[in-house]
């Protein structure tokens, strides 16, 4: 009887899903900016004014990456706040509300749409009096390029020679401004491939993506998901789901390597996962643009998931969330891929 009860409780205890946090990624706070990358101010107030009344637990992302890494177990409603860009309507009217409630946060700043004053972006002064007041500055790019695409005739070695100057320089410069280096850099557009994150890797860097999920002891640190927050992800409804949701329990994979070559239109994912705190028939996988689909499952760990259809160049993402059986949230992971033309160039965006 003592040896079944003891073996009740060990399930019981396995089958808590691993704590996790959510980083949440934003871009503008601001009533006139592009919709699409922006949440009203009235909403930002609303969202942290939820976390509050809920008690999240938001702390500094250098706090969390260093849970992470170290394999701590990461306290119930962990939350790290970010914003990508660094422009003036966050400190105009994010910072207030921020610092209304004691949220840290993170601000990854590109130095030369900052230095030539483009589309409203934050001074280096602005940044440095954000930085004395508690406020992280991290690494977002020297110019905010994409990164994974070469310049004409440039092979590898030149092409990751130019991302080396390009990111340590930036890390430079807001060392300069800040007076630390936190090694955090969050990828332009989402946009990252193996060779960077290796690159990464072996100068101490955590990398941060675009794509979504909570984080926790599954995710890779040189690409780390964020929940983006803007237009129409930024209702309430939507961040409440988020917020809720769990580390993927994402075993192996078969590739992770986002960049896709030039006749790669519909890449095969297959992902070896621990289920034992979901079934595996209740997930559900979204492709970008071709909506739900369900997975195959090879067997009770192994599944895969195929676009349908061959995805559009540029960005697109596949999406799978499955319902946690101790949890009222659901377990939530999101694999980027990054196509190119048919003729091996990339499409023209602003």
């Amino acid at each position: 009887m003592l040896r079944s009860c003891f073996a009740a409780v060990l399930l019981l205890l396995l089958s808590i899903p691993a704590r996790a946090a959510v980083i949440l990624q934003y871009h503008h706070v601001a009533d006139n900016t592009p919709a699409a990358t922006s949440v009203s101010v009235a909403q930002f107030a609303e969202h942290m004014a939820y976390l509050a009344a809920n008690d999240f637990k938001v702390v500094p992302l250098s706090r969390l990456v260093e849970a992470i890494r170290e394999g701590s177990v990461l306290s119930p409603k962990t939350v790290a706040i970010t914003f990508d860009d660094g422009y003036q309507n966050i400190a105009d009217n994010a910072d207030p509300i921020l610092k209304q409630y004691g949220f840290p946060y993170t601000l990854f700043v590109a130095i030369e749409p900052m230095d030539k004053g483009f589309g409203g972006m934050m001074s280096r002064e602005t940044l440095k009096r954000l930085a004395a007041s508690g406020v992280d500055l991290a690494n977002h790019s020297y110019g905010h390029e994409h990164l994974i695409r070469r310049l004409p005739g440039e092979d590898a070695a030149a092409w990751l020679a130019r991302m080396e100057t390009n990111i340590l320089n930036t890390e430079a410069e807001i060392e300069k401004i800040s007076g630390k280096s936190l090694k955090l850099f969050a990828y332009p557009y989402g946009e990252y491939n193996a060779d960077l994150q290796l690159w990464l890797e072996k100068q101490g860097f955590v990398g941060f993506g675009q794509q979504s999920g909570a984080a926790g002891k599954y995710s890779a640190l040189t690409a780390l998901p964020r929940f983006p927050v803007g237009g129409r992800y930024g209702e309430l409804g939507e961040l409440k789901t988020k917020l809720s949701s769990l580390n993927m329990p994402v075993l192996k994979q078969n590739r992770s390597n986002p960049q896709l070559a030039v006749d790669e239109r519909r890449p095969l994912l297959e992902l070896t996962l621990d289920t034992q705190d979901f079934n595996p028939l209740q997930m559900m996988c979204y492709v970008s643009g071709q909506g739900p689909q369900k997975p195959e499952w090879l067997d009770g760990q192994r599944m895969r998931i195929q676009a349908a259809r061959d995805l559009p160049p540029g960005r697109s993402r596949y999406n799978c969330t499955a319902p946690s059986r101790s949890h009222s949230g659901y377990y939530w992971f999101s694999q980027a891929w990054v196509r190119p033309m048919d003729n091996g160039e990339w499409p023209q965006e602003p």
